[in-house]
């Protein structure tokens, strides 16, 4: 078929050859002037003819060439094997630990301001001091109240060993009571006695028995679990809490760093009055630093908890850090369609600061030694099937191709094409399959 195309376009070239030969006479027309020689005289007609038939002899053979080309001439990209690593790449910022407001439950005057914006403190530093003259009378009442409520306490106690000696007392009288009832009934029985000295001796054992009931009462209350006891031990708790609760207020009136961090910010004077619910200072726990980032949500399929990132700040940039995948969040960004992914930096390079922004690279698959191509000649890449333009023996051949991981420009090729296999990029636009072309 090539042959006969060859023939073809060889045949009216030569036929035009033939006819030039034949014909020299027409190259010029009789009213073409001659032109004139360098020495002046008008150049031969013989010449003229020879440079005219030059030049369509030279016209004929690059069309030839052209026709026996086989097409347009096109660069081609080999398939090659290398190393391609897959990244999720996204914008970020840095978080701390754990960021703390702090404040005061009590209101006051702040009397001592101790610490500046970026300082690191120590856990139990005094940051803030209000004035506590007001709390500190209020401790010295509640302690006043708790000594004098376990007074009445121990002085129960005195009362309860009091009522016993009187229990065992009556429980004495009661005895002897109901001894000399017994005689005096026998010897009123006998004649001896008269009924006079009987009705004193039955009063006498009911005032000891009146007395004996009386004392356990009496025991019973100034006892332990008794209600007198009951009583003053309620109001000894009572007073303690109150005094607990004074000491708590006079404690509110010095904040204190509550770990070991940076001062992120503070928003009090000296001579301010402050109140409960006012952020006086921000406070940010040491710890591991983390990175909060906004990937698209296109990526959620490659990302997972562990991955392994590089990051770097915006403001130092050049320098990069090592971070870890932590989490990952459950839910999409309605109004930006990012998810948002938190960063483990196990080792936070001196520079870093709460809130840069950084950039963050998750490294989410890595193949080694694998078939690859530019991304950019894979046609219809983000469809459903995509091809290449592959050469093959001089033709354009379309090729669909199964693609893998995407990373640094290229595309990882899993069929389709072997190794060394030649592809026409997408920028030879007038390229059609099944058409003929050559390589550039």
């Amino acid at each position: 078929m090539e042959r006969t195309e060859e023939s073809m376009s060889q045949t009216p070239t030569g036929k035009r050859e033939e006819a030039l030969l034949e014909s020299p006479e027409r190259l010029t027309s009789p009213a073409t002037p001659i032109e004139p020689s360098e020495n002046g005289s008008p150049a031969s007609p013989g010449r003229n003819r020879r440079w005219a038939f030059a030049f369509l002899l030279a016209a004929a053979g690059a069309a030839g060439a052209l026709a026996l080309s086989g097409g347009p001439q096109v660069q081609v990209v080999r398939v090659e094997r290398r190393d391609l690593v897959q990244k999720v790449i996204a914008t970020g910022r840095v978080e701390p630990p754990a960021r703390v407001s702090l404040g005061t439950l009590v209101p006051g005057i702040a009397v001592r301001v101790l610490a500046e914006e970026g300082e690191r403190v120590r856990a139990g530093q005094l940051l803030v001091e209000l004035d506590r003259a007001e709390a500190d009378a209020a401790v010295q009442q509640a302690r006043a109240g708790v000594a004098a409520a376990e007074a009445q306490l121990a002085q129960l106690g005195t009362s309860s060993r009091v009522a016993a000696e009187a229990l065992r007392q009556s429980e004495i009288n009661l005895v002897s009571a109901t001894a000399d009832l017994e005689r005096t009934e026998a010897l009123t029985g006998s004649g001896a006695g008269s009924q006079r000295d009987l009705d004193t001796a039955r009063q006498a054992v009911d005032l000891a028995r009146s007395q004996r009931e009386s004392a356990l009462a009496r025991l019973a209350s100034t006892a332990r679990g008794g209600s007198d006891a009951l009583l003053a031990s309620a109001e000894v708790s009572r007073a303690r809490a109150a005094l607990a609760q004074a000491q708590a207020r006079l404690d509110q009136t010095r904040i204190l760093a509550p770990a070991d961090g940076l001062l992120l910010a503070r928003d009090v004077e000296p001579g301010d009055v402050v109140q409960p619910g006012r952020v006086l200072l921000v406070f940010a726990r040491d710890g591991e630093t983390r990175l909060i980032a906004q990937p698209d949500e296109k990526s959620l399929a490659f990302l997972e908890p562990g991955q392994a990132a590089k990051a770097s700040a915006d403001a130092f940039a050049g320098r990069t850090f090592a971070a870890r995948v932590m989490s990952i969040a459950p839910a999409v960004d309605p109004q930006r369609g990012t998810v948002e992914v938190k960063l483990a930096v196990p080792q936070p390079p001196v520079y870093l600061r709460a809130d840069m922004t950084v950039s963050v690279d998750v490294e989410v698959a890595r193949a080694a030694g694998t078939l690859v191509l530019p991304a950019e000649v894979v046609r219809d890449a983000a469809g459903a099937s995509p091809w290449v333009l592959a050469l093959r023996e001089g033709r354009a051949e379309r090729r669909d191709v199964e693609l893998g991981i995407r990373g640094e420009g290229y595309v990882q090729i899993l069929s389709g094409l072997a190794e060394g296999e030649e592809v026409i990029p997408q920028d030879a636009k007038k390229v059609r399959p099944g058409q003929k072309v050559r390589r550039g």
